[in-house]
C-alpha cells in the first residue's frame, strides 16, 4: 500500500467503480497467467526495513519528516508514525555479485543516514517494537503527514465502527482500548522479497508459509510493548490486532482479519489474489485512469493498480506482489513476518536461512505442505512468537522439538544446500548461517537480549520499568552499530 493518495470523500459510487475495476484486474491477471507473459530469467531478491527514530534518551522521537529532509534520498520513506522511517534497499539477483554486497551496502546506507539524523537530535534503530514507546505516544497527532494514512485510519474505525481492543498475555499480560491505528506502528518490520515464476509461486508461497513459525522463533525481538513484557515477537499479536476491522459479532460469524495468515495451501498465485477480492471490502477505494483489458489487448502490459492497492490493503504474513520493473510483469513473495534488527548481519543472516530453506522446500519430491496442516503452520507462527527458541514447534516426520532443536538439526542443513543451488559464494553462506547456528546454541536472539537485559538493570540500580528500558534502548542502539550478531552481545547496560 506504498502509493500516495490525495484526500477524498468517497462515496457508495466510489465503492461500486473501484470493485468493478478490481474484478477486471484479476480477469486481466488470469489471461496473463495463462499467456505465461511474465518476466523469470534470473531471479531477484529485496529487502525493506522499517526504523524507529528516538531521541538521547532513548525515547521516541516524532521528527520523521524532519529527518527524511536531513537524509535526503529516496530510497528513504514515511511510515505510518512519525517515529518511524523506511528504507528499500535496490533488488539484485540471488547468487549474483550484488548478494554478497548487501550487507556492506545496507549498514552504508544506515550510517549515512543515522549521521544526517543526529543533526537534528535523532538516532535510527531497527528493533521489532521500541520499547520505550509509552501509551501517550499513540495519539492520531503522532500519524504521519499522508493523506494515506489518515483515510486509512479513518477507514478502519469508520468499517469497525468501535474503539480497537488490544489484548496480549504474557508474564505481565496488556489490557487496553485504542482509538487510532496507531498502536501498528510500534510494529517495525524487515520484508524479504522473492521473485519467482508463476508456475512455481505456488510452491513457493507454500514453503514460506511452512517456516514462518521458525523464523520467527530465530528472530524475535519484541518482548515489551507500553512497558510490559508479553510474547518474545509481541509484533505478530500487536499487528493483528491493531489492523483489526471487525467488531466482535463479525469475528463470531467468521469475517477475515485483514492481517492474516491465510487458510489453505494454494496452487496459484491467483488463489491468493482472488481472495483477496472476494472476502475483504476495500478501504481505499480509489481507481486509476488505465482500463488494463484495453492496455492488455493493445499488446501492453497493465499496472493492474486497483488491484496492486487493494493487495496492499490485506496484510498478509506472506503477501503475493505483482508489478511492472522495466515495461515486464513480475511476481514476487513479500515475507513480512520478521521483526527489524538487531543488526544487520543479523538480518542479512536471516534472510540468507529463509532464502536458502524456501529454495528447498519448494523444489522437494514430497512437499511439506503435503505432510502438515495448514492449520499447524499457524498454530507454529503464534507458538513461535510467544516463546521464542523455547517454543515447540511441529514438524513432519520429527513431531514437536524446541524450535532451536528444530533449525539446527533439520532445517539449517536445508538452508546451506538451497545456499548452494542459489549460487552463494560459500564463505558468504557459511557466515551468515553460522550466526543462525550460534544463536541456535546460545539461545540469545534480539528478545531474550531485551529481557535479560532489562532484569539486570532493575535488579542492579532498582531502578522503574521506564527507565530500565530507556537504558536498554541506548545500550542496544550502540551494539546495533557494532554490527556484532545480537547472540554476542553482552548483558546489561
Amino acid at each position: 500500500m506504498g502509493k500516495d493518495v490525495s484526500p477524498t470523500t468517497i462515496s457508495g459510487e466510489d465503492r461500486r467503480r473501484y470493485r468493478d475495476k478490481v474484478r477486471s484486474c484479476l480477469d486481466v491477471l488470469a489471461r496473463m497467467l495463462g499467456e505465461s507473459q511474465f518476466d523469470f530469467e534470473r531471479p531477484h531478491i529485496g529487502l525493506e526495513i522499517e526504523l524507529n527514530l528516538i531521541d538521547a534518551l532513548g525515547d521516541p522521537l516524532m521528527r520523521n519528516a524532519d529527518v527524511l529532509k536531513a537524509i535526503a534520498d529516496p530510497a528513504w520513506a514515511t511510515e505510518l508514525g512519525q517515529f518511524n522511517l523506511e528504507i528499500n534497499i535496490p533488488p539484485r539477483e540471488l547468487g549474483g555479485s550484488g548478494t554478497g554486497e548487501l550487507e556492506a551496502e545496507v549498514r552504508d546506507h544506515l550510517n549515512l543516514a543515522d549521521a544526517r539524523a543526529r543533526e537534528v537530535g535523532a538516532h535510527l534503530v531497527m528493533i521489532g517494537i521500541l520499547p520505550t514507546l509509552r501509551r501517550t505516544d499513540i495519539g492520531e497527532e503522532v500519524i504521519s503527514a499522508n493523506a494515506r494514512y489518515k483515510m486509512l485510519n479513518d477507514q478502519i474505525f469508520a468499517a469497525r465502527g468501535e474503539e480497537m481492543r488490544i489484548a496480549v498475555d504474557g508474564p505481565e499480560p496488556l489490557r487496553m482500548h485504542a482509538d487510532t491505528i496507531i498502536p501498528e506502528a510500534a510494529c517495525t518490520s524487515v520484508q524479504f522479497h522473492l521473485q519467482v515464476s508463476p508456475d512455481h509461486f505456488g510452491d513457493y508461497w507454500n514453503a514460506a508459509q511452512a517456516v514462518a513459525g521458525p523464523q520467527v522463533a530465530l528472530a524475535a525481538n519484541s518482548p515489551f510493548l507500553f512497558g510490559h513484557r508479553l510474547w518474545h515477537e509481541t509484533r505478530i499479536t500487536l499487528f493483528e490486532q491493531a489492523t483489526d476491522t471487525r467488531p466482535d459479532e463479525l469475528k463470531t460469524q467468521g469475517v477475515r482479519p485483514r492481517v492474516w495468515f491465510g487458510e489453505r495451501w494454494i496452487t496459484s498465485v491467483f488463489d491468493l489474489f482472488e481472495e483477496n477480492a472476494r472476502y475483504f471490502p476495500s478501504l481505499l477505494p480509489l481507481c486509476d485512469e488505465e482500463d488494463p483489458v484495453e492496455v492488455l489487448e493493445s499488446g501492453g502490459i497493465p499496472e493492474l493498480g486497483e488491484l496492486s492497492l487493494h493487495n496492499g490493503t490485506v496484510y498478509r504474513w506472506n503477501r503475493p506482489i505483482y508489478a511492472v520493473v522495466n515495461g515486464r510483469p513480475h511476481l514476487r513473495v513479500e515475507n513480512r513476518v520478521l521483526p527489524a534488527g538487531p543488526t544487520v548481519a543479523d538480518i542479512v543472516a536471516n534472510g540468507a536461512f529463509y532464502y536458502g530453506l524456501v529454495r528447498m522446500l519448494a523444489e522437494e519430491e514430497w512437499p511439506v505442505w503435503t505432510r502438515m496442516s495448514f492449520q499447524t503452520a499457524a498454530a507454529n507462527l503464534h507458538r513461535a512468537a510467544r516463546d521464542g527458541l523455547d517454543a515447540m514447534l511441529y514438524w513432519p516426520g520429527i513431531g514437536e522439538v524446541p524450535a532451536g532443536e528444530l533449525v539446527q538439526r533439520t532445517l539449517l542443513p536445508m538452508a546451506y544446500e538451497g545456499l548452494d543451488r542459489w549460487g552463494v559464494d560459500p564463505v558468504r553462506r557459511d557466515r551468515l548461517l553460522g550466526i543462525i547456528d550460534r544463536r541456535c546454541a546460545t539461545g540469545r536472539t534480539g528478545a531474550s537480549w531485551q529481557i535479560q537485559t532489562v532484569e539486570a538493570i532493575e535488579e542492579s540500580f532498582g531502578t522503574e520499568r521506564h527507565e530500565a528500558l530507556r537504558l536498554m534502548t541506548q545500550s542496544y542502539a550502540r551494539l546495533m552499530h557494532t554490527n556484532e550478531p545480537v547472540h554476542n552481545w553482552p548483558i546489561g547496560p
